[in-house]
């Protein structure tokens, strides 16, 4: 039988990339954590780290395992959490989300949850999907309200198993220029005719993102800074800073002085969902919020005009 304290060691030392940080994150010694290493290993007959003078990174079988150890930690936290509610009449719902996200869908999502399970007791935490999609698998969150681009969800090597992905809408990117631009008025834009624009973005992965488009069109943007928030990003634009990149929930509220245009496909656009883990049938207030989400991203949004 596999031992549970061996799966949270080898998780660990997948977190950290080292023997010796995560000793350090368990209160152990190194030589403990190489020694559990070696344990499970020798149980499992495989290896599930390989070992360098630069650490340390898992090999298939040990994706494998810290997945099963990810599965495990989330099942005894829900556990925990179904105990609680009997002993208490009350559940907890946990929700992670990004800002722009959470602002559009959850204050309308709510009032079904609460009406459907009013004992719910809710906790919301923000965050960017790369940190809070593991916490969904860990088990700390019930949920995660989350996005990615054109490529996989942001999770680790062999963890996006552990996940249940629900899409909720498509959000595509707009072109945001001040009134006075010269291509203001267009009805639509390629990312090419931009190229010689100073530009000020919301988010880092926008960023990311848009430095991929515009190094398949032959050119590198003039980035003149990078918010952790859109509306500020647009108040820049608007104070004449350069454009910017931005989703179509986040250009509500609108801004005077400024005008959005749609980008030509291949559009870059973000893919809301959200994700959970497989034993959400097990939990009704989950299945509820999940329900009232999608309910919620098919309503018509009120966007700025052109």
């Amino acid at each position: 039988m596999i031992d549970v304290q061996r799966l949270r060691v080898l998780r660990a030392v997948a977190d950290h990339g080292s023997f010796s940080k995560a000793a350090a994150a368990l209160r152990l010694t190194p030589s403990a954590v190489s020694q559990h290493v070696a344990v499970l290993e020798r149980s499992l007959g495989a290896q599930v780290v390989a070992r360098s003078t630069r650490g340390v990174t898992l090999t298939r079988a040990g994706q494998i395992m810290v997945g099963a150890a990810e599965s495990v930690a989330a099942e005894l936290e829900q556990a925990k959490q179904q105990v609680e509610g009997l002993r208490t009449g009350r559940v907890t719902l946990t929700v992670a989300t990004f800002t722009s996200g959470g602002r559009h869908l959850l204050p309308g999502a709510l009032p079904r949850l609460m009406a459907a399970h009013p004992h719910t007791l809710l906790h919301v935490r923000e965050g960017e999907p790369e940190v809070t999609l593991p916490l969904v698998r860990q088990g700390a969150v019930d949920l995660a309200l989350a996005y990615h681009f054109d490529g996989p969800l942001p999770v680790g090597p062999g963890a996006s198993s552990s996940l249940r992905w629900t899409p909720l809408m498509e959000d595509p990117l707009h072109v945001v220029l001040p009134d006075g631009h010269r291509l203001a008025d267009r009805a639509s834009l390629d990312i090419t005719e931009l190229a010689a624009e100073p530009w000020v973005l919301g988010c880092s992965r926008t960023e990311a993102h848009l430095r991929r488009y515009a190094e398949q069109a032959g050119f590198d943007p003039d980035v003149r800074g990078t918010t952790t928030d859109y509306f500020f990003a647009r108040s820049l634009v608007a104070a004449g800073m350069g454009i910017s990149l931005i989703p179509s929930i986040s250009l509500v509220p609108a801004l005077p002085g400024l005008r959005a245009v749609p980008v030509r496909p291949p559009a870059p656009t973000r893919h809301i969902g959200v994700a959970t883990t497989g034993r959400r049938h097990d939990r009704p207030h989950v299945t509820t919020f999940v329900e009232a989400l999608s309910e919620q991203a098919m309503r018509p949004s009120e966007l700025p005009g052109p």
